[in-house]
């Protein structure tokens, strides 16, 4: 993958990350391949979903399996492409951090999901435009053998002024002043593709928000959906990115929501920090 790939991953800078899609009108009632269902405005319409959402999930959590060791799902999850429960099985994800970057994975399918998970997080994150601190993730992300060749690519890419500029960005990477700017990915869940001792390929959903809140701004912040596959390998004690690829989506319907204002989404990104997501 070349680095201009790779900006793709973080916000769909070129040109995607539009969520939003108007179907055709048409009787059918699959919403991914028919009609559009019309809006209803009604409050009691609301509150009746509202009730059957939160019906449904008490019926799902006083029937999730209570008998099951605490541990079993952890057990199944290696297993490439099966779909793993997000329960808690009792083994400590992370024992440490590189600078914000949490380090120190087990040794195991899990440890390698939560560092995959993690390395997304960082390497699509407003902090890579700044030098100093993308030297800092890219060597905390990824594998001795390859982290040199690689901040040497991105280096490359973010310097580059004409690219800096098309995202509202000033030559340092910085905002102009009175925007802010954003690049956050939000995961939404992992997969093991492939797992041995010392090598393992996780894939990761995410949806990505990208984009620059301010009056005016000509890049305003929107959302797309990625699928990355992080190619990781034993070293030192802990899981590293040896390589890296991604495809677009699965990408859901949008909803008909107000989009936030410019002051609204700048002080969202402010109050809202980010998490540290384990398997």
């Amino acid at each position: 993958m070349s680095p201009g790939d790779e900006h793709d991953s973080f916000g769909g800078v070129g040109g995607s990350g539009q969520t939003r899609t108007r179907l055709p009108e048409g009787n059918g009632g699959d919403v991914y391949g028919g009609a559009r269902r019309p809006v209803r405005s009604s409050r009691s319409l609301i509150t009746v979903v509202g009730v059957v959402v939160l019906l449904v999930a008490a019926i799902a959590f006083a029937n999730r399996g209570g008998d099951e060791p605490a541990d079993a799902a952890g057990a199944r999850s290696g297993t490439p492409g099966r779909t793993a429960p997000t329960a808690a099985t009792g083994v400590r994800p992370v024992t440490g951090k590189n600078g914000a970057i949490p380090t120190g994975y087990s040794h195991d399918d899990q440890g390698a999901q939560s560092a995959a998970t993690n390395y997304a997080v960082a390497l699509g994150s407003a902090e890579m435009f700044s030098a100093s601190t993308r030297n800092e993730i890219v060597h905390a992300v990824y594998a001795p053998s390859v982290a040199a060749a690689r901040q040497n690519d991105l280096d490359k890419v973010y310097a580059d002024k004409g690219f800096l500029s098309r995202i509202g960005l000033q030559d340092d990477g910085s905002a102009p002043q009175g925007m802010t700017f954003i690049s956050r990915i939000v995961p939404v869940g992992a997969r093991v593709d492939s797992y041995t001792d010392d090598k393992a390929t996780v894939s990761v959903w995410y949806s990505s928000l990208f984009g620059m809140a301010g009056e005016g701004s000509k890049n305003p912040v929107s959302e797309a959906w990625y699928t990355g596959s992080y190619e990781l390998q034993w070293v030192d004690g802990d899981w590293k990115v040896t390589g890296f690829d991604q495809k677009e989506g699965p990408v859901p319907v949008g909803r008909d929501q107000r989009a936030s204002t410019a002051e609204e989404m700048s002080d969202a990104v402010g109050q809202f920090g980010g998490f540290t997501y384990a398997r």
